[in-house]
C-alpha cells in the first residue's frame, strides 16, 4: 500500500471500552507497529493500575512508549511530542501506516496536531500553587480553576495536580483562560491521520469501568501500590488508583471505600475523555463491538481517498 503521506490510526475513546483489543487487531492487519499516548502506561512501575498491555499483548505487536521510563524520571506532554515525532519518521521507513492508541487527549492532539505556544509562567507563582496542593490538596485548585476557566475545568485531568496546576498559572499569569490557549493552528505534519474513536451507552461504559477495577484489585493492585509507597509524592502517581489506596496504606480510607472512589474517579476520567474526544468532527466513531472487519473497511477506505488527494 503506498499513499502521497503515510497514515497515522489514531484510537480514541474512555478507559477500559477495548482500544488496547482493537489496535492489536488493526496492527496485526495493516503488518505496523503500535504506539502508546496514555500518559499512565509510560512507567516501569505501574503495569495493573493502568491496565499496561500484558506480556501476550506485547508479543502480538510491536510496540513504543509502554512503560519505557521509571516514575522518578520527570516525562511531560512536551518531551513525549518530541520523542513520537522522531520515531514516526523512522517507522515511516518501513511502514506506510502506524497505530496509535491511547486516551490521553493532550498526548493525542501533541501528535496529531503539535502543543499550543502558552505564555511564560513565572517560577514564583508555580511554586505558590504547588505548596498550596501540598498543604491544601486538590479541591481549592479546582474550584479556583472552576471559577477562572469552567471550560478547562470541564475537559482537562483535574485530578492531576500537574495539569491543574498547568491551567492555573497560566490563567493567573495571563489574566486568559487557559482554554483560549489552545486553539491554534494545527502544525504541519508529514503524514494523514485518520481517527477512530470507540464509545458505547454511558451504562455500559460505567459497568465495564466497574469490572475492571474489581479486576485490577484480584491482580494485585494494592500490593503494587504498596511497593510505591515510598514514592507516593511524585507526579506520576498522583493519578486514580494510586492514590486511593494510598490512602488505604496510611490508614485513612477502608478499603471498601478506596475501591468505590477508584470506581468513582474513573468514571468520571471517562466523562472527561469523552467531552474531549467528542470535540473534533473528524473522528469516526464505532460501538465497541463493532465487527472488526468493518472498522478495517472503513480504515480502507479512508486511506483509498486519502490516497486521491
Amino acid at each position: 500500500m503506498s499513499t502521497k503521506q503515510p497514515i497515522l490510526i489514531s484510537i480514541v475513546g474512555p478507559t477500559a471500552i477495548g482500544k488496547t483489543a482493537l489496535s492489536i487487531k488493526l496492527a496485526n492487519h495493516f503488518n505496523t507497529e503500535i504506539i502508546s499516548a496514555d500518559s499512565r502506561q509510560f512507567y516501569q512501575e505501574m503495569q495493573i493500575g493502568t491496565a499496561a498491555p500484558t506480556p501476550t499483548e506485547l508479543a502480538a505487536a510491536p510496540h513504543h512508549f509502554i512503560k519505557h521510563i521509571s516514575v522518578e524520571n520527570y516525562y511531560n506532554v512536551g518531551a513525549f511530542e518530541k520523542d513520537a515525532i522522531a520515531l514516526l519518521k523512522e517507522l515511516y521507513t518501513k511502514h506506510d501506516v502506524v497505530i496509535m492508541v491511547g486516551g490521553s487527549g493532550l498526548y493525542v492532539n501533541a501528535v496529531t496536531k503539535g502543543l499550543d505556544e502558552l505564555p511564560k509562567v513565572d517560577h514564583d507563582l508555580r511554586d505558590e500553587l504547588n505548596n498550596r496542593f501540598k498543604n491544601d490538596g486538590l479541591e481549592g485548585l479546582q474550584f479556583q480553576l472552576k471559577e477562572l476557566d469552567p471550560k478547562a475545568y470541564g475537559t482537562i485531568a483535574i485530578d492531576n495536580p500537574q495539569r491543574l496546576i498547568r491551567a492555573l498559572e497560566v490563567c493567573l499569569s495571563s489574566g486568559k483562560p487557559y482554554s483560549s490557549f489552545l486553539t491554534s493552528e494545527n502544525k504541519k505534519r508529514d503524514f494523514e491521520t485518520i481517527t477512530i474513536g470507540l464509545t458505547a451507552d454511558r451504562d455500559i461504559i460505567y459497568d465495564r469501568i466497574n469490572r475492571r477495577v474489581d479486576i485490577m484489585m484480584k491482580e494485585g493492585l494494592l500490593g503494587e501500590v504498596e511497593a510505591l509507597l515510598p514514592k507516593k509524592n511524585l507526579n506520576a502517581l498522583k493519578t486514580v488508583g494510586y492514590k486511593e489506596l494510598f490512602n488505604v496504606l496510611d490508614e485513612q480510607w477502608t478499603l471498601d471505600f478506596a475501591i468505590s472512589e477508584i470506581k468513582k474517579n474513573s468514571r468520571r476520567f471517562a466523562k472527561r475523555q469523552l467531552t474531549w474526544f467528542k470535540k473534533s468532527e473528524k473522528t469516526i466513531w464505532f460501538d465497541y463491538e463493532t465487527d472488526i472487519e468493518d472498522i478495517i473497511n472503513i480504515c480502507n477506505d479512508q486511506i483509498n481517498s486519502l490516497k486521491k488527494k
